[in-house]
Order: structure tokens, then C-alpha cells, then sequence
């Protein structure tokens, strides 16, 4: 079995200067998961599977919504690039280190494809990522969960090698919708979630549902704002009520005793503080000659 290690420092996806106005730079800001994901490959131990970068600009071009979607155009080339990766080097598992969330939506698409029906998506997120182009909100990362299952934009759709189920969804660690209209959309979609109260003791509502998704392979996406603020500040989203780091370790490795991992991505890093060092050190003398 083949496992390769991508990073995929897709920032894109995300609108989020505004959420994070300590850093005074709006471009620094919105890159700032660029360099979140070359610091998870730096922090993630091992180094036994093979690297791979999909190569994502950092060129800061005047940012602009098409069929209501920010930087679409970019996105989609960017997707392009990382199924050129996947589909010559024929992983058996991928582990992706983003980026924002839509850095999932590549890497999982072509596991479903190389295990049709057989594989189920556990979504560890403080949001449930279903919005759709023409939303109140344009960034890819909040669509990242429509994509996968084959609803949103056909420059990007067209693209990918396969959907995910409604059926073989599950989002653990949901608290914000954000939208009531979110809330209703995830009804009508059917996607069963857990809250991070329900999962707090145990992991026995997700091997509950794992048993019955009717499916041998899984693949995890790990927000890093399903954590706990109050514990650590890791991500762009500071929603209080969030589920411990040590909580988050469990279900993963839960989840692994269950079924079998094929994917499992580490994404919405935004390391505040690096960023705000970089922008100290930009002004000190001979850094710059």
C-alpha cells in the first residue's frame, strides 16, 4: 500500500482578513494559510512517506468573485494540479496538510474513486462547510463538503474524479451554522452530525454510525477550529465550545480501530503569532538588503 504526504497550502479558499484583525496586512492575512501548511509539514512527525506539493500561487492579483466563488478561476486551475499529482503517483492513502478546507476536497474525491462506494467522510469541523456559489458568503473552503459530493460549480466539478454520499457523511464537532439556511440545507441534504457535547465522553455515537455507513474505508478531515479556544487558538474560527485536543485524538484513532483510514487531512491552520513576527522582522535593518 502506497501513502504519500501532500501538502496543499491552498489559500484561496477563505475570505478571512476580517476575522483575525491583529494582523494589519489583509494580504499576509489571507496567505496565511500558506505558510500554515509549510509549518504542519514541519510539525507532523515521520517523515516515511514520499512529499508532494500541489503548486499554489502566493501572488496577490486583485481578488475577485466569478459565478460566486472568490479567486475561482485560480481554485480550479490549483485543483487541476493536485489530481495531476494524485493520479500519476496512484496513492493507496494520502495524508494532506493544508491549507484551508477545501484542500480535502481533491485527495478524498480520488480515494472515492479508487474505492467507489466504499469509502465514508468524517468532516471534524466547527462548521458543516455546505454552502454553494452565490451564497452570502463566497470563500471555496466554506463549500468544501458540497463539493465533495458533487454540488456547486462546474469549472471546479468538472474536474474531480467522483462524490461523496449525503448518506456516507458524518460531521462531528458541529456548533456554528452560521445561517439558519445552512442549518435547513444540511436537513435537506440529510447529513447526520455530533456535537462536540456528544462526543466529549466517548466515541460511541461515531462507531454507531461508522457501522452502519455501509462502507470499509474512511477518510478524516481535521479542522483546526473544531478546537476549543479556550485551550488553543489555532485556526481562523475562535467559536467557544469547542472539543479538547486530547477529545480530538481519540475519535481519531476511534475511528481508526473501526474502520480502515485512507485519508486524513490536517487543514485551517493560521498561525497568528509566526505571522505577526514576520511583520516585526520585515522592519529591521539588513533583513531586507
Amino acid at each position: 500500500m502506497k501513502t504519500i504526504r501532500l501538502i496543499y497550502p491552498q489559500w484561496q479558499g477563505g475570505d478571512i482578513t476580517r476575522w483575525i484583525p491583529e494582523i494589519s496586512d489583509p494580504g499576509l492575512a489571507a496567505r496565511g494559510y500558506f505558510l500554515g501548511a509549510q509549518i504542519l509539514d514541519f510539525l507532523v512527525p515521520g517523515q516515511k512517506q514520499e512529499t508532494f506539493t500541489v503548486p499554489v500561487t502566493t501572488e496577490l492579483i486583485e481578488r475577485k468573485v466569478t459565478e460566486g466563488i472568490m479567486d475561482r478561476d485560480i481554485i480550479a486551475i490549483q485543483t487541476q494540479a493536485a489530481l495531476d499529482i494524485l493520479n500519476i503517483q496512484n496513492p493507496d492513502k494520502i495524508v494532506t496538510l493544508g491549507g484551508e478546507c477545501s484542500a480535502s476536497v481533491v485527495p478524498f474525491t480520488y480515494l472515492a474513486n479508487k474505492y467507489p462506494n466504499d469509502v465514508a467522510m468524517i468532516w471534524i469541523d466547527a462548521h458543516p462547510d455546505i454552502t454553494l456559489p452565490g451564497d452570502a458568503y463566497s470563500g471555496y473552503h466554506a463549500m468544501a463538503v458540497t463539493a465533495c459530493m458533487g454540488i456547486g460549480d462546474r469549472k471546479i466539478l468538472s474536474r474531480l474524479p467522483a462524490q461523496i454520499s449525503p448518506s456516507k457523511i458524518l460531521f462531528v464537532g458541529l456548533r456554528d451554522w452560521e445561517r439558519d439556511e445552512i442549518k435547513e440545507r444540511q436537513k435537506q441534504y440529510g447529513i447526520k452530525h455530533l456535537t462536540p457535547e456528544e462526543t466529549k465522553e466517548n466515541s460511541d455515537e461515531i462507531r454507531k454510525w461508522l457501522n452502519a455507513c455501509n462502507a470499509s474505508k474512511v477518510v478524516i478531515h481535521f479542522d483546526m477550529d473544531v478546537l476549543d479556544p479556550a485551550e488553543i487558538v489555532a485556526a481562523v474560527g475562535i467559536i467557544p465550545g469547542g472539543m479538547k485536543m486530547t477529545e480530538v485524538v481519540r475519535v481519531i484513532n476511534d475511528i481508526a480501530k473501526e474502520k480502515e483510514v485512507v485519508g486524513l487531512t490536517v487543514a485551517e491552520p493560521m498561525p497568528r503569532t509566526a505571522i505577526r513576527i514576520k511583520q516585526m522582522l520585515e522592519q529591521l535593518p539588513l533583513i531586507q538588503e
